[in-house]
């Protein structure tokens, strides 16, 4: 998102409590402050504000729903009152799979909000209260329900997606983990998409789904991992987790329709682009 912006010539500042994001993440040009956005934030002349900020780690919001609410809830509501006393509309950063819940299919914006974890269920929150000034302000802020994102710069610690964390192993000559059978599901789409969607949504007032609508199960991204790293080590399978999802995909149709978005990066090329920014 930074890169993005900043490539089109607009003013830059990253607000980040670098409890996982890193300094040298940040591109020449944007500036940095240090903020957790459970405390006051300050968005004085920011046109936009895009809310990117999250506990993301569905195991840590199964363990620690206090926290996982504390920081997605109540942070989004000081990034709501902020972006009020300055007239900035927000994109937020919501998420597709764990909002719905199990899917039959690719699932639309419309479709029943059945969230299995507390992350789900503390992201819907954020887009219940986002509406809400929306309806009492009359401002235009939007959600976007991200699938799976992956890209370069993911750190395969902590709150990773799978890309990164298959990827990092694989890179550092690690034995990969699968929990579960492997055949669940998920719709990886590229960052640099997703950077795309996100700057095209400012000031919709809406929700939209940003995915690919194709199915990959995770033995199926497996293998496709160890093609881009030119491996042919095998993965170690272990038990599923608790608050995981054997089916996730989403319908964006209506992001192509209004936003005129469409993904560009199929996961074969996105996975190697990936890669390939390890070996730098």
């Amino acid at each position: 998102m930074v890169d993005a912006l900043l490539a089109r010539g607009d003013e830059v500042l990253v607000l980040d409590d670098l409890s996982s994001g890193k300094r040298e993440n940040v591109a020449e040009g944007a500036r940095l402050e240090v903020v957790d956005i459970r405390e006051p934030l300050d968005f004085d002349g920011a046109e936009a504000c895009f809310h990117l900020a999250a506990q993301a780690d569905v195991r840590v919001a199964v363990e620690r729903p206090d926290h996982d609410a504390a920081v997605n809830v109540l942070g989004t509501i000081r990034v709501l009152e902020a972006a009020r006393r300055t007239g900035t509309q927000i994109v937020f950063a919501s998420t597709g799979g764990a909002i719905y819940g199990e899917c039959d299919g690719p699932v639309s914006e419309d479709a029943e909000r059945r969230p299995l974890s507390p992350y789900g269920v503390s992201k819907l929150a954020g887009e219940e209260y986002l509406a809400a000034y929306n309806r009492l302000y009359g401002t235009r802020h939007v959600s976007l329900r991200y699938g799976n994102v992956y890209g370069p710069r993911q750190d395969p610690h902590g709150e990773a997606g799978v890309v990164a964390i298959f990827l990092g192993a694989l890179a550092r000559g690690e034995t990969p983990r699968i929990f579960g059978d492997g055949a669940q599901t998920r719709d990886y789409v590229y960052a640099g998409d997703v950077a795309r969607a996100t700057l095209a949504a400012v000031g919709r007032g809406a929700v939209f789904n940003v995915g690919t609508g194709i199915e990959t199960s995770v033995l199926e991204l497996y293998e496709l991992c160890r093609r881009a790293a030119g491996s042919d080590t095998e993965p170690e399978l272990a038990p599923a987790r608790l608050g995981e999802l054997d089916r996730s995909v989403l319908d964006s149709s209506r992001a192509g329709q209004e936003l005129g978005w469409r993904p560009e990066v199929g996961l074969e090329d996105g996975l190697r682009l990936t890669w390939d920014s390890l070996a730098k």
